[in-house]
């Protein structure tokens, strides 16, 4: 396995950090990414023995996705492109730094591609006059936010571990303060509002949710700067209030 530090008078054309552990995949092979592989992630069962790839060809660096179950969020680090990848896709890396977050299981895992010449740039946005509660065409109440950090909490508050637990929708209430009944119908509500404008992973087959919605959410808003560290703050000033 390609595991080491970071060298500053050597770095790599591509280059893979999960939890500050660096690995180099070579221009020639396929790096390998899963419950096995180059890069280990961890001894999940949840979590395919192969999952990602990486490999270049053609002058360009690709992420595929090699499993048959499990689905990835693909983003820059400033939050304005991301993509959802389902198996068997793959996806161009073309951005210095581009974030990659899958749900195996109850975990979720997050690691970073930085590329030393990319091909695009990511534009920084200036501040948004309709607030941060605004994503194109969809406004979510206090509440609603709250929910979203409630269950994005583990991975606001990670400190480079890479992996977080994504609460269960009864512990994510009881954060709230609030019914489970009222908890439900407020993720649907959020849920429905970020299907229509084209987010996708929220809906099962035949308009039914998906069961792993609450892991799409989370990779969701947190790839896309919906919610951040500075947000924790509506977990306690929405404590049992209904703004609906």
């Amino acid at each position: 396995m390609q595991d080491k530090e970071k060298q500053g008078d050597a770095v790599a054309e591509l280059a893979v950090d999960f939890c500050g552990e660096w690995y180099e995949p070579s221009p020639d092979g396929v790096f390998s990414i899963g419950r096995e592989g180059d890069l280990e992630i961890d001894d999940n069962p949840y979590l395919h023995r192969k999952f990602l790839e990486i490999s270049r060809y053609d002058g360009i660096w690709w992420l595929t996705n090699a499993g048959t179950m499990l689905s990835a969020t693909i983003a820059d680090a400033a939050g304005g492109m991301q993509a959802w990848m389902a198996p068997g896709a793959r996806i161009p890396l073309v951005f210095g730094h581009t974030n990659v977050i899958f749900t195996a299981g109850p975990t979720t895992y997050e690691f970073s591609v930085h590329l030393k010449t990319p091909s695009f740039m990511a534009q920084s946005r200036g501040e948004d006059s309709a607030g941060s509660t605004t994503i194109g065409p969809v406004v979510f109440t206090d509440s609603q936010k709250a929910l979203i950090v409630a269950l994005a909490e583990p991975m606001l508050r990670r400190e480079g571990t890479g992996f977080s637990a994504i609460p269960s929708s009864a512990q994510a209430a009881k954060r709230l303060g609030w019914a489970l009944t009222r908890f439900n119908r407020k993720l649907d509500n959020v849920c429905d509002k970020l299907d229509r404008v084209g987010v996708v992973g929220l809906r099962g087959g035949g308009g039914k949710l998906a069961t792993n919605r609450r892991a799409r959410l989370v990779e969701h808003a947190v790839t896309s700067h919906l919610v951040t560290p500075d947000d924790l703050a509506l977990l306690d000033s929405q404590r049992g209030t209904d703004d609906e």
